[in-house]
């Protein structure tokens, strides 16, 4: 493999890296915060594989300036992170608690005098659960609260922030958690998830048109998540699946927003959402995106089965003998990234690609002050290669954020699996750069040198 160069990617290559309020921040109750639907999953035990919750996580609210320190001499020129709706809203309307928007107004001063840029997610999984107890995602109403919410921050870091991302992996959520009820909220509901996710395709159309509203020369734009199927034969019924499968989790939340509709010729079980749309809806879901947000970890098996509207089963694929596997168990597989990324440009309707999100979690340990993991630097470096790969044939990737920064607590799986390039001691918070964030400040040209 060629030694990768900055240079290669262009000086207006964003480098970055990302995290989410619910993993970092901790201060789960802190200062007028309300709970959110993951301290309520979190706190009602067994939900989580070893037992642990968000309470604490990296402290982060409370660290936040000595990590940002880190991320700026690490390198990286932009922090991507959400806003914990329920520390802004404690209820998710009506009264705002000024001590929560004023945590993330100091976390964006923060981020500008290191001259690290702040990317906002507006949303990452952590809905109030006051919100959940009247509806939530399954109703209709969330539409005008998920506007209201956006309005607030919109105005309160609008006159800082440019770019901005509605959601984060909506069909993650959603799938995860009003399906299979294996994330917060816990909801096993067909007929909630259909809801849920023509709700949740308003709410992204109506907070793009409240940042374009409120924050003058803004880019907006939302992140989804493509998982490739990897089919087992090239029959008409291998192929059925593999188009099911794209349409249920790679697709029904973009294409509406591009004019395309919901993807029913391929998933006709999606023909349940019509029960929830009205006139004007077609319209209503539409968004003009500045820019839209890759994120690519694997590609799973995909079965075919004869299962009506639907007919394929997923499961990741665990084949050691070809592919490394990670701590999640997910295959690692970097042409994915470079298969998405063409995916993603072949729509011809959005002028900017950013990968916001990719990264590999192993079982680190340290080792004399040191955390040695060759197996996460080879994981970037080869997906790295596909990017340039991409951007060379002419795909417009103009950035790549790493998931994560530091460890952090990984929702269902708990504190057990580390992504960070950053190795975090969750008894004492200590932070230790792992030789791959030493890898990184070499290539980015950061302060860190590789320790010898």
């Amino acid at each position: 493999m060629t030694a990768l160069r900055r240079e290669d990617f262009g000086e207006d290559f964003t480098w970055g890296v990302a995290h989410a309020a619910y993993q970092v921040e901790g201060a789960w109750d802190a200062d007028g915060k309300g709970p959110s639907i993951w301290d309520t999953f979190t706190h009602g035990g067994g939900r989580v594989s070893d037992r642990t919750t968000g309470d604490v996580a990296c402290e982060f609210y409370d660290r936040y300036q000595d990590d940002l320190s880190l991320v700026r001499d690490l390198g990286f020129g932009a922090q991507r992170f959400s806003i914990s709706w329920p520390r802004v809203l404690p209820t998710g309307t009506g009264r705002v608690n000024r001590a929560g928007l004023d945590f993330y107004s100091r976390l964006v001063d923060a981020c500008l005098e290191r001259g690290v840029e702040p990317w906002v997610t507006l949303y990452h999984w952590d809905l109030p659960e006051a919100l959940h107890q009247r509806g939530g995602w399954a109703s209709r109403d969330v539409v005008d609260w998920f506007g209201e919410y956006t309005g607030v921050v919109a105005d309160a870091l609008g006159d800082r922030v440019t770019r901005w991302m509605v959601f984060n992996e909506p069909s993650s959520f959603l799938l995860a958690g009003y399906l299979t009820g294996v994330h917060a909220p816990g909801v096993r509901s067909l007929n909630k998830f259909m809801a849920a996710t023509h709700h949740v395709n308003l709410a992204q159309a109506r907070g793009a048109q409240v940042l374009r509203d409120r924050v003058p020369g803004a880019e907006v734009g939302t992140t989804h998540i493509f998982t490739p199927p990897d089919v087992a034969g090239d029959s008409p019924r291998h192929r059925r699946a593999a188009r099911a499968f794209e349409a249920l989790v790679n697709r029904v939340h973009l294409e509406p927003s591009l004019g395309l509709g919901y993807p029913t010729d391929d998933a006709p079980l999606l023909k349940r959402i019509d029960r929830y749309r009205r006139d004007g809806d077609d319209q209503a879901v539409l968004v003009d995106w500045d820019f839209l947000g890759v994120q690519y970890y694997q590609r799973l098996a995909v079965h075919a089965l004869p299962v009506p509207g639907l007919g394929f089963l997923p499961w990741p694929r665990r084949d050691h003998k070809r592919y490394d596997i990670t701590a999640m168990g997910w295959e690692v597989n970097p042409r994915g990234l470079h298969e998405v990324l063409h995916q993603f440009h072949a729509y011809g309707k959005v002028p900017k690609l950013y990968v916001t999100e990719n990264g590999a979690a192993y079982p680190d340990e340290v080792v004399d002050g040191r955390v040695h993991d060759p197996r996460r630097i080879a994981y970037y470096e080869a997906h790295l290669a596909q990017v340039l790969k991409a951007k060379q044939e002419g795909v417009p990737v103009h950035g790549y954020f790493c998931w994560s920064y530091c460890d952090n607590f990984e929702w269902a799986a708990g504190l057990r699996p580390r992504f960070g390039l950053v190795h975090v001691d969750y008894a004492t918070q200590a932070r230790l750069v792992k030789d791959s964030g030493h890898w990184f400040s070499a290539l980015l040209g950061g302060e860190l040198a590789p320790p010898g």
